[in-house]
């Protein structure tokens, strides 16, 4: 006789008002999450939290990436230069647990001595004999500096040497009355020795009228025969920051509302930069190219900058275009961005924005004169090239059209 199996049955008893109270809080929270990314993302990219992880990555150097990949596809690992090939645990370990980099000395002192961090750049792309010695720097004026006015040296100023430019040929291609590069000065004041009479002191070189303006209008006027049409601003933001009373570190917050109101009333404007002089000395500003002497130049991208990627794509190539045509003119590309730096430099604003350093306080007329020559050269071959490209897409478009 066979048993009867019984039917066993499962209950489950749901309590309505607590399962209403987990959807709406899962729907709250979904909420909160969309409001609170809405509002990192707007926030401007020097102040928002940095993530523990995007500190790890950016620890790690572009080869150390290709060796990781390379580990899953060797195509990756091939494409490494050949010094490069040889992957080192021990370095990256160390350098991960405790910030020190054996291939730069600054990691062993960046935070024993007080101020030092403010000096915390990284060279992205080295030109010839560009080190961590020798990089570019920037130091405040002493104040009574800036009050006092230093007797310009007009011998210089008005450039006797100058080589003569109206005999050159017209420019092949032109923009003709429209201007797409905007070129304005943020620390404006910053002067060269050559400049100021029997001024010796690098520390002294400031004025309001002979300084690194004048450059400016070098680069405005050696592009402009290039067919690049340029634009050359002339605000005094120093006089500016006086009036208001703002500190000398405020400069940026100063100069980018000039280039904003640009931007706004000259839609044509494509390209921004910042022209700066350096405060190194002669040894590492100054190169001899074909027996003679130029004033070289250095790019700076803000690395709190949220266009980095595109204006560090432009430096770069700007430097590899220089380093092609004029061996040694070039000192490199270098990032900027310690804690306390403003590290944006106005270069959030456009993704073709730069800061350049045009030679130092040692270098002459002529050298910067050369200096801003050969940039307008291989400047206007790069915006002539890109031109090109966009013609052909906006053809390519109508044609699908």
């Amino acid at each position: 006789m066979r048993k009867r199996g019984r039917n066993r049955q499962f209950v489950l008893a749901v309590n309505g008002r607590t399962a209403v109270k987990t959807v709406f809080l899962f729907i709250v929270s979904l909420l909160l999450i969309f409001i609170l990314s809405g509002v990192l993302t707007s926030l401007r990219p020097e102040l928002r939290p940095s993530s523990s992880l995007y500190r790890v990555a950016d620890e790690l150097a572009g080869e150390t990436f290709g060796h990781i990949l390379g580990m899953e596809n060797h195509y990756f690992a091939s494409a490494l230069p050949e010094p490069n090939k040889k992957f080192e645990l021990s370095p990256l370990v160390l350098k991960l647990a405790t910030s020190i980099n054996l291939k730069d000395p600054r990691s062993f002192l960046g935070r024993e001595l007080p101020g030092f961090s403010h000096f915390d750049s990284d060279i992205l792309v080295a030109g010839q004999g560009t080190d961590y010695t020798n990089m570019p720097s920037e130091s405040q004026p002493p104040a009574e500096v800036l009050k006092e006015e230093r007797e310009a040296n007009l011998a210089e100023l008005e450039g006797k040497s100058k080589e003569k430019k109206e005999n050159k040929n017209p420019p092949e291609q032109s923009t003709g009355d429209k201007k797409v590069v905007f070129i304005y000065n943020t620390h404006n004041t910053e002067s060269y020795l050559p400049f100021l009479k029997g001024e010796t002191d690098p520390d002294l070189a400031i004025h309001s009228k002979a300084n690194v303006t004048l450059v400016s209008d070098m680069l405005g006027e050696a592009l402009s025969s290039q067919g690049v049409g340029a634009m050359v601003d002339k605000t005094d933001v120093q006089a500016n920051l006086k009036k208001k009373g703002w500190d000398y570190s405020r400069s940026y917050d100063e100069s980018r509302p000039v280039v904003k109101e640009a931007m706004a009333e000259n839609k044509n404007l494509q390209y921004f930069i910042d022209i700066h002089r350096d405060a190194t000395r002669k040894k590492a500003t100054t190169t001899t190219i074909n027996g003679k002497s130029y004033a070289r130049l250095a790019f700076v991208i803000g690395k709190k900058s949220s266009n980095f990627e595109a204006n560090f794509k432009m430096a770069k190539e700007l430097h590899e275009g220089l380093e092609k045509k004029y061996p040694g003119l070039s000192r490199g590309v270098i990032s900027k961005g310690a804690s306390g730096d403003n590290g944006v430099y106005n270069q959030d604003l456009n993704e073709r924005s730069i800061l350049i350093e045009f030679g130092g306080v040692d270098n002459n007329r002529e050298e910067l004169e050369r200096a801003a020559d050969a940039m307008a050269d291989v400047f206007s071959g790069m915006y002539w090239e890109a031109e090109k490209v966009d013609g052909h897409s906006g053809e390519d478009d109508k044609k699908k059209q």
